[in-house]
């Protein structure tokens, strides 16, 4: 496979960290991948800009940090601004379009998505934004297999909330198979971006 630098951005408790932890393991535990992950905060841990570094390869990752993604997802429109630049040139970008307004060119596929108002209205909580996120960007760029990130969520969240972990997850690839010219394939025909 193609090596894969994404970084995920938004504000301390979104869940930013865990998804990418999650798709790490998903990577290297479930699909037999190299994968490293690591994180920054900024200087109020909860609401303070927070960034996840992930790179998936099917070869050895020397420098675990990533400088130019092929992949950025914004969830605050803080994060956006503060990191937006770094985007490599024709990569992907993910937005949550009820929190982030980009509000100047991007040269990226940009997907806007209502995250976080879609699980507040299917679920009736934002704690789960992070798995809505990772289904999206399952479905818009396979980088893992759907079945090894659920695998990997029924590890690490107890009975009690793996039900509504699961749910988030498929709300998100279920949005982003909607902004989708057509839908048959399983992993995700490339959904229509907008600019």
């Amino acid at each position: 496979m193609e090596r894969c630098r994404l970084v995920f951005c938004g504000s301390g408790g979104q869940g930013i960290v865990t998804a990418a932890i999650i798709l790490a393991e998903a990577a290297a535990i479930h699909d037999g991948l190299e994968a490293v992950q690591s994180q920054s905060y900024g200087a109020a841990a909860r609401g303070g800009v927070t960034r996840s570094d992930i790179i998936i390869s099917d070869s050895e990752i020397n420098f675990p940090k990533v400088v130019q993604p092929n992949i950025l997802v914004c969830l605050t429109q803080e994060s956006f601004t503060q990191f937006y630049s770094i985007l490599r040139p024709g990569g992907l970008m993910l937005l949550d379009s009820d929190l982030v307004e980009p509000g100047m060119r991007v040269e990226a596929r940009q997907y806007k998505l209502p995250m976080q108002r879609t699980v507040q209205q299917e679920i009736g909580t934002n704690v789960v934004l992070n798995l809505c996120m990772l289904g999206a960007l399952l479905c818009l760029r396979p980088v893992v297999t759907k079945e090894s990130v659920l695998e990997v969520v029924k590890k690490r969240f107890s009975e009690r909330f793996l039900q509504m972990n699961e749910k988030a997850l498929e709300l998100g690839w279920s949005l982003a198979q909607e902004s989708a010219p057509s839908s048959g394939d399983q992993r995700g025909s490339a959904p229509r971006p907008t600019h």
